[in-house]
Order: C-alpha cells, then structure tokens, then sequence
C-alpha cells in the first residue's frame, strides 16, 4: 500500500485497546520508519464500553490536517463502529472486521476483509487483552505501512516485559489470519 499520505480510521469500544494500537502504529511510523505520522482520537462519554475512535495519518510528506475525513483504511471492532462508519470508507479502500463482533451487511465499495480475531485470540492466548495486538498484527500484514519489526519495537518500548511474549504472540496470531485469508 502506498504511504504517501494514507489514511486510518480505527473504531471499536472504549476498553477494546483502539487507541494503544492507533498509538502504537503511528509511532512505529515515525520512529522506527522515519515517516510522517499523526494520531488523534475520540472516545465516547463512557470511557470503557462507548464508542471510540482514533484517526491515523501516515505519509512520506508533511501532514496538513490531522483528522481523517474519508479514510483508505477503516477497521471496526464492534457492530455500532461498524453500522456508524462503514459508509466513510473511501472507494478502492480496505475494511477490516472482526468475525465475533461484526456482521457486515453494508455494501462498500471496498475491499472487505473479516477475520476471526478476538475468538482466536481467546483460544490461543487465554486473554482477551491483546486482541488489539492481533488487530494490528492482521493490519500491518494487510497494507505493509510499517514494518512488522518496527510495531515490535515500539510494542518492546510501551509494554511492562512480563506482558511481551503474550503481545507478540497476538501479533503473529493477527499476521497469520491474514495471511490465511
């Protein structure tokens, strides 16, 4: 995927790890890959359980405008994500699902792409905490906008250690379903 100027909207629910992992990727980007990166988010009035929102910017040129109006890339946890922001998706682009909380029923003109995360996640690593990981694991196999080498050590920078075998085993799991897609 082209990284001149791409732009990401992840959705989900306060709780689900959206913005840790918006946060995550743009600082992989910057820091790690030299590029130009921005993030920003919004979260619903309840914190944990309400709608969350964080937008990414990602580009080789200086970024004028931090938020996100038509996206390349939507991912959306949660079915109000989805049922709220399915229709910003710009034509042409890539939206990412998760198989247990959204059922896609919207026609984009986009390419869709519903793996099974957060069950595999559970099964695999016991944990519901870092479906966020497998989240971006399955993103940056998907569009390739940063190294996968680049999120780990930016992941190795932000988690407690005793927490990164199980991030990065997340980030293979998420890597992998989209590799079996």
């Amino acid at each position: 995927m082209d990284k001149i100027g791409t732009r990401i909207v992840f959705t989900g629910s306060g709780g689900q790890g959206v913005i840790t992992a918006a946060i995550i990727l743009a600082e992989a980007a910057a820091v790690q890959d030299g590029l130009n990166a921005v993030q920003t988010q919004a979260y619903g009035p309840e914190a944990r359980g309400g709608a969350t929102r964080a937008d990414v910017i990602i580009s080789d040129n200086p970024i004028r405008f931090p938020k996100v109006i038509n996206p390349h890339i939507l991912v959306c946890l949660t079915q109000e994500a989805y049922d709220k922001f399915a229709r910003i998706i710009r034509p042409g682009g890539l939206l990412l699902t998760d198989m247990r909380f959204v059922k896609t029923i919207q026609k984009t003109d986009a390419r869709q792409v519903e793996l099974d995360m957060y069950r595999t996640v559970v099964r695999e690593i016991g944990k519901p905490i870092v479906f966020n990981i497998c989240m971006l694991g399955a993103f940056i196999e998907l569009t390739g906008l940063v190294r996968m080498e680049s999120i780990v050590k930016t992941i190795e920078s932000k988690i407690p250690r005793d927490f990164l075998p199980m991030n990065r085993k997340a980030l293979e799991l998420g890597a992998d379903l989209a590799q079996k897609r």
